[in-house]
């Protein structure tokens, strides 16, 4: 009966379009364990997933990139140094405002726990469409949390 009222409450009557962006060495961890399964049927709750990205870096494992591109999601790599540490945040945000100019994105989906995407989060909603965050509770920026219209659990 809550997901009949959720549904109702996001207009999802109609499938919204979903633009998802996947913290890939944030969430993407030996520790926690993701099913990028279980994730992406997190996300098709809320609407249709018509953009899927997952953003790992230079390190990351053939293995890793054939699992994401079987479960249909497209693989951004971040290069950088390869002497230091590289992230992706920057090359998800990139994305990520792309999709938030994107008249036909309803829903901008994050699945990360790093806090410095909260003003990523702030600038969508700001713009007037609803956030997911898709996370686990390990390390999560309590900021993050709050500021997401809706947060899912993996």
């Amino acid at each position: 009966m809550a997901f009949e009222r959720l549904k109702r409450r996001l207009g999802l009557e109609k499938k919204k379009n979903v633009a998802l962006f996947v913290d890939g060495p944030n969430l993407i961890r030996k520790e926690f364990n993701i099913n990028l399964h279980d994730l992406r049927k997190k996300v098709e709750k809320y609407g249709r997933i018509s953009e899927g990205k997952v953003f790992l870096n230079q390190f990351a494992s053939e293995k890793l990139i054939e699992a994401v591109a079987n479960e249909g999601f497209e693989t951004i790599i971040a290069l950088g140094d390869p002497e230091q540490k590289t992230d992706v945040d920057v090359t998800l945000t990139v994305h990520a405002m792309d999709a938030l100019y994107n008249e036909n994105i309803d829903i901008i989906a994050l699945a990360s726990r790093d806090a410095d995407f909260l003003a990523l989060i702030q600038k969508v909603k700001q713009r007037g469409k609803t956030t997911l965050l898709v996370t686990c509770k390990p390390g999560l920026a309590t900021s993050l949390k709050h500021a997401a219209d809706f947060v899912e659990y993996l």
